[in-house]
């Protein structure tokens, strides 16, 4: 299982000029605890989370308190904006890092939830194909803000656009996916041809085009904290 932390939080600036966005507080928790709550419910988990080589030090000393689960921080060497990698490259650098052979869980490190994983994971398993998480905002003029994902009547995945001027439906990306072990080697045919590695839904789109992509709708509560107004929304919701 593979957490993505390496970004800037640029959006929260100054709150998150010298603290990563995954470990703010939300109520007596960091953000990245409720992921973390969410993921120890599965047996025989193993954790990677990669980030920065400014957040580095901070990841590992948060890691310290769990010591009954095997959470290991990998840098990807960065240490600002300018210079990241990307999500999707920080997928790639992890892959190749980590020698990553087997089903791989991706999950990006500012999303906030109240549900579990187990019928996503049933229906990733059923299917054996790439799966991307989504949840439906349910308003058109909302999902101008996401990455948008059409589903066909099989929940295949027809179309993904980023932030589409017009949206095609309601269904956001959560940037919670399952990629097969034999899909991995697909990042690597991705970045052959594309530079920009900023935003996992570019690649979903891509992906979608090289082989079926599913999509999973996910119900309850979800935020993707990236800026304030989501960040004082999920300490309203989740914080009490």
């Amino acid at each position: 299982m593979l957490i993505l932390a390496a970004g800037y939080g640029t959006r929260l600036y100054p709150i998150t000029l010298d603290i990563p966005k995954a470990l703010l507080q939300i109520g007596d928790k960091y953000l990245i605890d409720f992921l973390i709550d969410k993921i120890a419910q599965s047996e025989g988990v193993k954790i990677t989370v990669v980030t920065n080589e400014k957040f580095y030090n901070r990841f590992c000393g948060w890691a310290e308190k769990y010591s009954s689960l095997p959470i290991e921080i990998l840098n990807d060497g960065t240490f600002k904006e300018e210079d990241r990698l990307g999500s999707v490259g920080d997928v790639e650098f992890a892959i190749k890092n980590k020698k990553f052979e087997n089903d791989l869980l991706v999950l990006g490190s500012d999303n906030i939830f109240n549900w579990d994983f187990k019928g996503f994971l049933r229906f990733a398993k059923e299917i054996n194909k790439p799966v991307a998480g989504l949840y439906d905002i349910g308003e058109i003029s909302e999902a101008k803000r996401f990455g948008i994902a059409s589903l066909d009547n099989q929940d295949k995945i027809i179309d993904f656009k980023e932030k589409p001027e017009k949206p095609e439906s309601t269904l956001a990306g959560t940037c919670i996916y399952f990629f097969t072990a034999q899909s991995l080697k697909l990042f690597y045919e991705y970045s052959k041809i594309h530079k920009d590695k900023d935003t996992t839904g570019q690649y979903i789109s891509w992906l979608s085009k090289e082989t079926d992509v599913y999509g999973y709708t996910f119900k309850g509560e979800w935020l993707d904290v990236g800026c304030k107004e989501a960040l004082d929304k999920a300490e309203k919701i989740f914080g009490a």
